[in-house]
């Protein structure tokens, strides 16, 4: 069975809205998109080529599917590290408007997503790969079928705008499993879940 992974760009107040560009998703009115173009590096590129090496397939949300599938296909080199992959390997979109998706390779999933999602991960060799999506990641943390965050955090703060770990998120603990630090200081952890948080105390017993 494969591994559900999530890759995924924030900022330090947990902003994931627009990284790539002023017109990427300027919903709700958000002004500030393309926040992540300036720290981009060479330590940055050979991450996220370290990740698309490992996929099998990817999951999308609607949105970020739109995104990619307008920019991908027109990027044509078989060894373009990332087109290679998203051109090649299996897509699923996650979408209950979506009727057909025109990007060769993708599947519509439109059902029950907790279910589809789990037999896709079955049937999956490789990683299944979520690359923004925060909706869809959202929806699927509930149910812990998330196996992995990659969370690159960029040191900016918006103010605004839709963040990845919203209000009403289902408690969950995660394992740091590694980190790393690039040129231009975006810190990149990766976190393996682990379930349900333990709680303590701080406080003094009465009797002491």
């Amino acid at each position: 069975m494969a591994q559900l992974s999530i890759t995924t760009f924030v900022t330090l107040d947990g902003v994931m809205q627009a990284p790539g560009g002023p017109n990427e998703d300027p919903s709700d009115g958000f002004d500030l998109g393309g926040w992540s173009v300036p720290y981009g590096d060479e330590d940055f590129g050979r991450f996220v080529t370290e990740v698309f090496d490992r996929a099998g397939a990817f999951l999308l949300g609607r949105r970020t599917y739109e995104i990619f599938a307008g920019y991908w296909p027109k990027v044509t080199d078989p060894d373009h590290p990332i087109a290679s992959r998203l051109n090649t390997l299996p897509k699923y979109v996650a979408s209950t408007t979506l009727d057909k998706a025109d990007w060769e390779g993708t599947t519509v999933i439109g059902g029950d997503l907790v279910k589809e999602v789990a037999a896709i991960k079955e049937r999956t060799d490789g990683e299944l790969q979520i690359h923004g999506s925060g909706g869809l990641a959202q929806s699927l943390m509930k149910h812990d079928l998330i196996d992995t965050l990659n969370l690159l955090v960029f040191p900016v703060v918006l103010g605004k705008g839709r963040r990845f770990f919203a209000d009403g998120a289902v408690p969950t603990a995660f394992r740091h499993a590694a980190s790393r630090t690039t040129g231009t200081g975006v810190a990149i952890h990766t976190y393996e879940l682990e379930g349900r948080p333990q709680y303590g105390t701080y406080e003094l017993d009465e009797g002491v």
